[in-house]
């Protein structure tokens, strides 16, 4: 065995849900899954917009996977397909398969709130992918409006359990449009984190909202949150 170098002191990460550590790896007893696991993780978390993503082809050209995977006797193709099936089966990721042009494609999401969410819409045929459609897609007459949780990912950042927590909250004691709202304000604010958005919820639930207008178009301009009562809660 070719013992490993160590790592440089500058280097990317790539992030893992505390649950993997806690509720999935004292689960998974096949390498084979495992690897693929990681690697899945590791390419979707690189990927920008939404939603994110991998194909199986892609897996199947990942060097770095298929090296990792190589059994003598066994097929790397098949050794692929049952690893993804094992990780499909414990929940770890969702799967559904596209074609188009007589050519299938099967893709991989991580197991979450968002992605159940974004699957649907694939599914409905209101989220393109490429060229690809789901096999037996619903025909629907309008753009459906994204859930809150969707509405975060597309505009703040990754959905963890415990945002998706929050978020589920802030569902109980705000109308869902003040929850849109407020995250569309957080956007054009540039402050996009979970806190600010549930400032300007508290906000507009005490001098009340009316009109729809975002802060930065009051008198107070944009610093009146990071001014106010709650000030030093919502600056970063």
């Amino acid at each position: 065995m070719k013992q490993f170098a160590g790592f440089p002191t500058k280097m990317d990460f790539t992030p893992l849900p505390n649950l993997f550590f806690s509720q999935l790896l004292p689960e998974i007893d096949d390498m084979a899954e495992l690897k693929t696991t990681l690697h899945t993780f590791a390419t979707i978390y690189r990927k920008k917009g939404y939603p994110r993503f991998v194909s199986y082809s892609e897996l199947l050209r990942n060097p770095s996977l298929i090296q990792s995977l190589r059994e003598p006797g066994k097929a790397l193709d098949e050794m692929l397909q049952q690893a993804l099936e094992k990780a499909t089966k414990r929940g770890t990721l969702l799967h559904i398969s596209l074609e188009g042009d007589g050519v299938a494609e099967d893709l991989y999401f991580i197991n979450n709130e968002s992605n159940k969410q974004a699957i649907t819409r694939i599914q409905r045929g209101e989220i393109k992918i490429g060229g690809l459609k789901a096999k037996e897609p619903t025909c629907v007459e309008t753009e459906a409006t994204p859930d809150i949780f969707t509405l975060y990912e597309q505009n703040i950042g990754m959905l963890t359990p415990m945002i998706a927590d929050e978020l589920k909250e802030l569902e109980k004691l705000y109308p869902v449009d003040w929850i849109r709202d407020a995250i569309k304000a957080a956007v054009e604010l540039n402050k996009r984190n979970i806190r600010y958005i549930t400032r300007i919820l508290e906000r507009w639930s005490v001098e009340g909202k009316t009109d729809g207008t975002y802060q930065r178009y009051s008198k107070e301009g944009p610093d009146k949150y990071t001014k106010g009562r709650y000030g030093h809660l919502v600056q970063h």
